[in-house]
Protein backbone atom coordinates (compact mmCIF):
# COMPACT_ATOMS: atom_id res chain seq x y z
CA UNK A 1 0.00 0.00 0.00
CA UNK A 2 1.60 3.29 -0.98
CA UNK A 3 0.52 6.84 -0.54
CA UNK A 4 -3.18 8.01 1.18
CA UNK A 5 -4.92 6.63 -1.45
CA UNK A 6 -3.75 3.47 -2.68
CA UNK A 7 -5.13 1.88 -5.58
CA UNK A 8 -7.27 -0.91 -5.77
CA UNK A 9 -5.15 -4.43 -6.59
CA UNK A 10 -5.47 -7.93 -6.21
CA UNK A 11 -2.17 -9.90 -5.83
CA UNK A 12 -1.80 -13.55 -6.06
CA UNK A 13 0.60 -14.77 -3.43
CA UNK A 14 0.22 -18.39 -4.08
CA UNK A 15 -1.58 -21.05 -6.23
CA UNK A 16 -1.95 -24.81 -5.46
CA UNK A 17 -4.06 -26.17 -8.26
CA UNK A 18 -7.09 -24.20 -9.41
CA UNK A 19 -6.81 -22.04 -6.11
CA UNK A 20 -5.42 -19.05 -5.34
CA UNK A 21 -3.73 -17.48 -2.14
CA UNK A 22 -4.04 -13.46 -2.45
CA UNK A 23 -4.26 -10.44 -1.24
CA UNK A 24 -6.59 -7.36 -2.18
CA UNK A 25 -5.53 -3.73 -0.91
CA UNK A 26 -8.06 -0.76 -0.56
CA UNK A 27 -8.34 2.61 0.29
CA UNK A 28 -9.52 1.31 3.55
CA UNK A 29 -6.53 -1.67 4.12
CA UNK A 30 -6.07 -5.02 2.99
CA UNK A 31 -7.92 -8.48 3.41
CA UNK A 32 -5.99 -11.98 2.66
CA UNK A 33 -7.81 -14.44 0.48
CA UNK A 34 -9.47 -16.78 0.18
CA UNK A 35 -11.66 -14.92 2.93
CA UNK A 36 -14.91 -14.96 4.86
CA UNK A 37 -16.67 -12.05 5.45
CA UNK A 38 -17.89 -10.42 8.57
CA UNK A 39 -21.95 -10.25 7.91
CA UNK A 40 -22.86 -6.62 9.04
CA UNK A 41 -26.15 -6.46 7.72
CA UNK A 42 -27.42 -3.40 9.12
CA UNK A 43 -24.02 -1.60 9.90
CA UNK A 44 -23.23 -3.94 13.08
CA UNK A 45 -22.15 -7.97 13.33
CA UNK A 46 -25.48 -8.89 15.64
CA UNK A 47 -24.50 -9.26 18.98
CA UNK A 48 -20.64 -8.37 19.02
CA UNK A 49 -18.85 -4.98 19.05
CA UNK A 50 -15.99 -4.55 16.12
CA UNK A 51 -13.78 -5.48 18.69
CA UNK A 52 -14.95 -8.99 18.88
CA UNK A 53 -15.29 -9.01 15.16
CA UNK A 54 -11.96 -8.19 14.66
CA UNK A 55 -10.44 -10.41 17.54
CA UNK A 56 -12.04 -13.30 15.54
CA UNK A 57 -9.78 -12.54 12.25
CA UNK A 58 -12.15 -10.98 10.27
CA UNK A 59 -10.96 -8.23 8.17
CA UNK A 60 -13.39 -7.51 5.61
CA UNK A 61 -17.34 -6.76 6.49
CA UNK A 62 -20.32 -7.11 4.28
CA UNK A 63 -23.19 -4.81 4.98
CA UNK A 64 -26.48 -4.77 2.95
CA UNK A 65 -27.48 -1.74 0.82
CA UNK A 66 -31.34 -2.16 1.13
CA UNK A 67 -31.50 -2.10 4.70
CA UNK A 68 -29.29 0.47 5.16
CA UNK A 69 -31.39 2.62 2.45
CA UNK A 70 -34.48 1.80 4.40
CA UNK A 71 -32.82 2.54 7.90
CA UNK A 72 -31.17 5.24 8.89
CA UNK A 73 -30.73 5.90 4.79
CA UNK A 74 -27.89 6.14 2.71
CA UNK A 75 -27.81 10.05 3.08
CA UNK A 76 -28.12 9.92 7.22
CA UNK A 77 -24.94 7.95 6.96
CA UNK A 78 -22.73 10.00 4.77
CA UNK A 79 -24.10 13.33 7.05
CA UNK A 80 -22.20 11.32 9.76
CA UNK A 81 -19.24 10.62 7.70
CA UNK A 82 -19.49 7.48 6.15
CA UNK A 83 -20.21 3.56 7.09
CA UNK A 84 -16.77 3.04 8.09
CA UNK A 85 -17.28 5.71 11.20
CA UNK A 86 -20.89 5.13 11.44
CA UNK A 87 -20.68 1.83 12.56
CA UNK A 88 -16.54 2.01 13.69
CA UNK A 89 -15.08 -0.32 11.51
CA UNK A 90 -11.71 0.76 9.98
CA UNK A 91 -11.19 -2.07 7.82
CA UNK A 92 -12.19 -2.55 4.29
CA UNK A 93 -16.15 -2.66 3.56
CA UNK A 94 -18.65 -4.57 0.65
CA UNK A 95 -21.74 -3.50 0.10
CA UNK A 96 -24.49 -6.05 -1.94
CA UNK A 97 -26.50 -3.92 -4.39
CA UNK A 98 -29.51 -4.68 -2.98
CA UNK A 99 -31.42 -6.69 -5.65
CA UNK A 100 -31.94 -9.84 -3.65
CA UNK A 101 -33.38 -8.08 -0.55
CA UNK A 102 -35.78 -6.51 -2.98
CA UNK A 103 -36.42 -9.76 -4.47
CA UNK A 104 -36.98 -11.64 -0.88
CA UNK A 105 -38.06 -8.92 1.42
CA UNK A 106 -40.03 -5.82 0.21
CA UNK A 107 -43.66 -6.10 -0.71
CA UNK A 108 -45.36 -5.36 -4.24
CA UNK A 109 -42.49 -5.48 -6.77
CA UNK A 110 -42.40 -3.80 -10.05
CA UNK A 111 -39.50 -4.23 -11.60
CA UNK A 112 -38.87 -2.69 -15.83
CA UNK A 113 -35.81 -2.26 -17.84
CA UNK A 114 -35.33 0.74 -15.44
CA UNK A 115 -35.29 -0.44 -12.25
CA UNK A 116 -37.48 -2.07 -9.37
CA UNK A 117 -39.77 -0.08 -7.62
CA UNK A 118 -41.06 -1.75 -4.62
CA UNK A 119 -42.45 -1.33 -1.16
CA UNK A 120 -40.27 -1.31 2.17
CA UNK A 121 -41.15 -4.57 4.61
CA UNK A 122 -40.73 -2.50 7.82
CA UNK A 123 -43.34 0.30 6.74
CA UNK A 124 -44.77 0.04 3.50
CA UNK A 125 -43.22 3.19 1.94
CA UNK A 126 -42.47 2.94 -1.84
CA UNK A 127 -38.95 3.00 -3.02
CA UNK A 128 -37.28 2.73 -6.56
CA UNK A 129 -34.36 0.74 -7.05
CA UNK A 130 -32.27 1.16 -10.12
CA UNK A 131 -28.55 0.86 -10.93
CA UNK A 132 -27.85 4.08 -11.18
CA UNK A 133 -29.55 4.44 -7.45
CA UNK A 134 -28.04 1.64 -6.51
CA UNK A 135 -24.46 3.09 -7.26
CA UNK A 136 -25.30 6.34 -5.64
CA UNK A 137 -26.36 4.85 -2.25
CA UNK A 138 -23.39 2.54 -1.90
CA UNK A 139 -21.42 5.62 -2.92
CA UNK A 140 -22.82 7.48 0.04
CA UNK A 141 -22.22 4.59 2.02
CA UNK A 142 -18.51 4.78 0.94
CA UNK A 143 -18.33 1.63 0.13
CA UNK A 144 -15.08 -0.14 -0.79
CA UNK A 145 -16.20 -2.47 -2.95
CA UNK A 146 -19.29 -1.79 -4.86
CA UNK A 147 -21.08 -4.63 -6.49
CA UNK A 148 -23.11 -3.96 -9.20
CA UNK A 149 -27.07 -4.33 -9.07
CA UNK A 150 -28.82 -7.42 -10.85
CA UNK A 151 -31.52 -9.53 -10.72
CA UNK A 152 -31.62 -11.91 -8.64
CA UNK A 153 -33.20 -15.12 -11.12
CA UNK A 154 -35.40 -17.09 -9.32
CA UNK A 155 -34.63 -20.77 -8.66
CA UNK A 156 -35.97 -22.97 -10.88
CA UNK A 157 -35.51 -21.40 -14.04
CA UNK A 158 -36.22 -22.22 -17.61
CA UNK A 159 -33.45 -21.81 -19.94
CA UNK A 160 -35.15 -18.32 -21.29
CA UNK A 161 -36.32 -17.01 -17.84
CA UNK A 162 -32.47 -17.19 -17.24
CA UNK A 163 -31.32 -15.63 -20.14
CA UNK A 164 -33.47 -12.81 -19.99
CA UNK A 165 -32.80 -12.28 -16.86
CA UNK A 166 -29.01 -12.54 -17.26
CA UNK A 167 -29.46 -10.34 -20.17
CA UNK A 168 -30.86 -7.25 -18.17
CA UNK A 169 -28.76 -8.06 -15.48
CA UNK A 170 -25.25 -7.59 -18.00
CA UNK A 171 -27.58 -4.29 -19.29
CA UNK A 172 -27.67 -2.97 -15.99
CA UNK A 173 -24.27 -3.77 -15.49
CA UNK A 174 -23.37 -1.89 -18.37
CA UNK A 175 -25.33 1.07 -16.73
CA UNK A 176 -23.64 0.25 -13.01
CA UNK A 177 -20.05 0.88 -14.50
CA UNK A 178 -21.30 4.64 -16.16
CA UNK A 179 -22.49 5.09 -12.93
CA UNK A 180 -19.83 4.40 -10.44
CA UNK A 181 -17.92 7.07 -9.30
CA UNK A 182 -13.99 5.99 -9.89
CA UNK A 183 -11.27 7.09 -7.17
CA UNK A 184 -8.20 5.57 -5.71
CA UNK A 185 -8.63 2.55 -3.67
CA UNK A 186 -12.41 1.34 -4.15
CA UNK A 187 -13.84 -1.06 -6.77
CA UNK A 188 -16.80 -2.04 -8.58
CA UNK A 189 -17.57 -6.27 -8.84
CA UNK A 190 -19.73 -7.31 -11.60
CA UNK A 191 -22.21 -10.19 -10.86
CA UNK A 192 -22.26 -13.69 -13.50
CA UNK A 193 -25.48 -15.21 -13.35
CA UNK A 194 -27.40 -17.71 -15.34
CA UNK A 195 -28.43 -19.80 -13.20
CA UNK A 196 -27.94 -23.48 -13.89
CA UNK A 197 -26.98 -22.88 -17.06
CA UNK A 198 -23.47 -23.78 -18.67
CA UNK A 199 -24.06 -21.72 -21.62
CA UNK A 200 -25.87 -18.99 -20.05
CA UNK A 201 -23.00 -18.20 -17.45
CA UNK A 202 -19.85 -18.14 -19.91
CA UNK A 203 -21.96 -15.77 -21.99
CA UNK A 204 -22.51 -13.50 -19.08
CA UNK A 205 -19.01 -13.81 -18.18
CA UNK A 206 -17.74 -12.64 -21.68
CA UNK A 207 -20.24 -9.77 -21.39
CA UNK A 208 -18.93 -9.07 -17.59
CA UNK A 209 -14.88 -9.03 -19.41
CA UNK A 210 -15.60 -6.99 -22.24
CA UNK A 211 -16.97 -4.42 -19.13
CA UNK A 212 -14.01 -4.57 -17.01
CA UNK A 213 -14.85 -4.94 -13.39
CA UNK A 214 -12.66 -4.34 -10.79
CA UNK A 215 -13.62 -8.07 -9.58
CA UNK A 216 -16.68 -10.74 -10.13
CA UNK A 217 -19.03 -12.22 -7.91
CA UNK A 218 -20.53 -15.43 -8.90
CA UNK A 219 -24.67 -14.89 -7.92
CA UNK A 220 -27.78 -17.12 -8.27
CA UNK A 221 -26.52 -20.30 -6.51
CA UNK A 222 -26.64 -21.70 -3.05
CA UNK A 223 -30.30 -20.89 -4.09
CA UNK A 224 -31.81 -24.59 -3.71
CA UNK A 225 -29.76 -26.60 -6.86
CA UNK A 226 -27.79 -28.36 -4.01
CA UNK A 227 -23.57 -28.50 -3.93
CA UNK A 228 -23.16 -31.22 -6.45
CA UNK A 229 -25.03 -28.88 -8.87
CA UNK A 230 -22.86 -25.72 -7.75
CA UNK A 231 -19.73 -27.39 -7.45
CA UNK A 232 -20.66 -27.92 -11.86
CA UNK A 233 -21.62 -24.60 -12.65
CA UNK A 234 -18.44 -23.58 -10.65
CA UNK A 235 -16.46 -26.03 -12.48
CA UNK A 236 -17.81 -24.11 -16.12
CA UNK A 237 -18.01 -20.67 -14.71
CA UNK A 238 -14.70 -19.40 -12.95
CA UNK A 239 -12.48 -20.33 -16.04
CA UNK A 240 -14.47 -18.17 -17.44
CA UNK A 241 -13.91 -15.15 -15.59
CA UNK A 242 -10.21 -12.97 -15.05
CA UNK A 243 -7.64 -14.70 -13.56
CA UNK A 244 -5.91 -12.02 -12.11
CA UNK A 245 -9.46 -10.21 -10.59
CA UNK A 246 -10.74 -11.52 -7.28
CA UNK A 247 -13.91 -13.98 -7.45
CA UNK A 248 -16.89 -14.08 -5.06
CA UNK A 249 -19.22 -16.67 -4.79
CA UNK A 250 -22.22 -14.88 -3.38
CA UNK A 251 -24.25 -15.88 -0.35
CA UNK A 252 -22.11 -19.59 0.56
CA UNK A 253 -21.96 -21.10 3.32
CA UNK A 254 -21.51 -24.01 4.75
CA UNK A 255 -17.71 -24.79 5.75
CA UNK A 256 -18.04 -27.60 3.04
CA UNK A 257 -19.11 -25.47 0.43
CA UNK A 258 -16.41 -23.39 0.87
CA UNK A 259 -13.63 -25.78 1.09
CA UNK A 260 -15.03 -27.08 -2.37
CA UNK A 261 -14.89 -23.78 -3.89
CA UNK A 262 -11.58 -22.70 -2.88
CA UNK A 263 -10.23 -25.82 -4.92
CA UNK A 264 -12.30 -24.33 -7.55
CA UNK A 265 -10.50 -20.94 -7.68
CA UNK A 266 -13.15 -18.90 -5.35
CA UNK A 267 -11.13 -16.36 -3.08
CA UNK A 268 -14.21 -14.42 -1.03
CA UNK A 269 -17.37 -15.83 0.30
CA UNK A 270 -20.10 -14.33 2.57
CA UNK A 271 -23.06 -15.82 4.38
CA UNK A 272 -25.10 -15.51 7.28
CA UNK A 273 -24.85 -18.85 8.31
CA UNK A 274 -22.55 -18.53 11.53
CA UNK A 275 -24.09 -15.67 12.96
CA UNK A 276 -27.76 -16.89 12.38
CA UNK A 277 -26.52 -20.17 13.77
CA UNK A 278 -25.28 -18.89 16.48
CA UNK A 279 -28.25 -16.79 17.42
CA UNK A 280 -30.29 -20.13 17.32
CA UNK A 281 -27.85 -22.40 19.42
CA UNK A 282 -25.99 -24.43 16.24
CA UNK A 283 -22.29 -24.37 16.79
CA UNK A 284 -19.51 -25.65 13.81
CA UNK A 285 -16.82 -27.35 15.14
CA UNK A 286 -14.06 -29.61 13.55
CA UNK A 287 -16.38 -31.87 14.00
CA UNK A 288 -19.11 -31.26 11.96
CA UNK A 289 -22.09 -28.79 14.07
CA UNK A 290 -23.58 -28.95 17.22
CA UNK A 291 -26.99 -28.01 18.73
CA UNK A 292 -26.60 -26.59 22.12
CA UNK A 293 -30.22 -26.51 22.85
CA UNK A 294 -29.86 -30.82 23.19
CA UNK A 295 -30.33 -32.13 26.22
CA UNK A 296 -27.31 -34.19 26.04
CA UNK A 297 -25.21 -31.45 26.84
CA UNK A 298 -26.87 -30.41 30.54
CA UNK A 299 -24.27 -31.83 32.78
CA UNK A 300 -21.48 -32.04 29.69
CA UNK A 301 -18.06 -29.95 31.60
CA UNK A 302 -16.21 -29.91 28.49
CA UNK A 303 -15.67 -27.48 25.76
CA UNK A 304 -17.28 -27.09 22.91
CA UNK A 305 -14.15 -28.25 20.76
CA UNK A 306 -11.04 -28.33 22.89
CA UNK A 307 -9.08 -27.86 19.88
CA UNK A 308 -10.48 -24.04 19.19
CA UNK A 309 -8.33 -21.33 20.84
CA UNK A 310 -11.73 -19.04 20.66
CA UNK A 311 -13.06 -17.37 24.02
CA UNK A 312 -15.75 -19.21 24.02
CA UNK A 313 -13.94 -22.45 24.29
CA UNK A 314 -12.11 -21.55 26.35
CA UNK A 315 -13.55 -20.27 29.01
CA UNK A 316 -17.08 -22.11 28.94
CA UNK A 317 -18.15 -25.03 29.57
CA UNK A 318 -21.16 -27.03 27.02
CA UNK A 319 -23.32 -27.59 30.42
CA UNK A 320 -23.35 -23.41 30.33
CA UNK A 321 -23.65 -22.71 27.22
CA UNK A 322 -26.74 -25.06 26.70
CA UNK A 323 -28.43 -23.25 30.42
CA UNK A 324 -27.81 -20.30 28.64
CA UNK A 325 -29.81 -20.95 25.84
CA UNK A 326 -32.50 -23.14 27.40
CA UNK A 327 -32.66 -19.99 29.61
CA UNK A 328 -32.97 -17.66 26.71
CA UNK A 329 -29.99 -15.78 28.11
CA UNK A 330 -28.59 -13.00 25.70
CA UNK A 331 -25.02 -14.08 26.36
CA UNK A 332 -25.41 -17.60 24.59
CA UNK A 333 -26.17 -16.47 21.02
CA UNK A 334 -23.10 -13.87 21.84
CA UNK A 335 -20.38 -16.68 22.85
CA UNK A 336 -21.52 -19.10 20.14
CA UNK A 337 -22.00 -16.50 17.48
CA UNK A 338 -18.30 -15.43 18.35
CA UNK A 339 -17.58 -19.35 18.23
CA UNK A 340 -18.65 -19.90 15.04
CA UNK A 341 -17.17 -16.39 13.72
CA UNK A 342 -13.58 -17.73 14.79
CA UNK A 343 -14.15 -20.94 13.38
CA UNK A 344 -14.76 -20.02 9.67
CA UNK A 345 -11.90 -17.37 10.10
CA UNK A 346 -9.78 -20.13 11.22
CA UNK A 347 -11.28 -22.33 8.56
CA UNK A 348 -9.90 -19.99 5.68
CA UNK A 349 -6.96 -18.86 7.66
CA UNK A 350 -5.70 -23.04 7.84
CA UNK A 351 -6.71 -23.00 3.48
CA UNK A 352 -4.37 -20.12 3.21
CA UNK A 353 -1.30 -21.97 4.85
CA UNK A 354 -2.29 -25.59 2.57
CA UNK A 355 -2.49 -23.31 -0.51
CA UNK A 356 0.86 -21.76 0.61
CA UNK A 357 2.28 -25.10 1.00
CA UNK A 358 1.13 -27.10 -1.66
CA UNK A 359 -1.26 -29.22 0.54
CA UNK A 360 -4.61 -28.09 0.08
CA UNK A 361 -6.04 -31.19 -1.56
CA UNK A 362 -4.44 -33.63 2.08
CA UNK A 363 -6.41 -30.69 3.97
CA UNK A 364 -9.24 -31.29 2.10
CA UNK A 365 -8.85 -34.65 2.58
CA UNK A 366 -8.46 -34.61 6.46
CA UNK A 367 -11.23 -31.83 6.91
CA UNK A 368 -14.00 -34.27 5.47
CA UNK A 369 -12.50 -37.24 7.47
CA UNK A 370 -12.77 -34.53 10.29
CA UNK A 371 -16.70 -33.41 9.50
CA UNK A 372 -17.75 -37.46 8.86
CA UNK A 373 -17.13 -38.31 12.63
CA UNK A 374 -19.60 -36.12 13.65
CA UNK A 375 -19.50 -34.75 17.62
CA UNK A 376 -20.37 -38.09 19.29
CA UNK A 377 -16.64 -39.00 20.89
CA UNK A 378 -14.79 -35.97 22.95
CA UNK A 379 -13.08 -33.25 20.63
CA UNK A 380 -9.04 -34.28 21.20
Amino acid sequence: MTGSNPVFSFTRLATDGAARRGRVTTAHGTFETPCFMATATGATVKGLTVDTVRAVGAELAICNTYHLMLRPSAERVAALGGLHKFMNWSGPILTDSGGFQVMSLSKLRDMTEKGVVFRSHIDGSKHELSPERSMEIQHLLDSNITMCLDECTPHPATHDEAARSMRMSMRWAERCKKAFVQRPGYALFGINQGSTYGDLREESARHLRDIDFDGYGIGGLAVGEGQAEMFRILDINVPALPDDKPRYLMGVGRPDDLVGAVMRGVDMFDCVMPTRSGRTGQAFTRRGTVNMRNARHLDDNRPLDATCACTTCTGYSRAYLHHLFRAEEMLGPILLTTHNLYYYQGLMRDMRQAIEAGSLQDYAAAFHADQALGDVEPLS
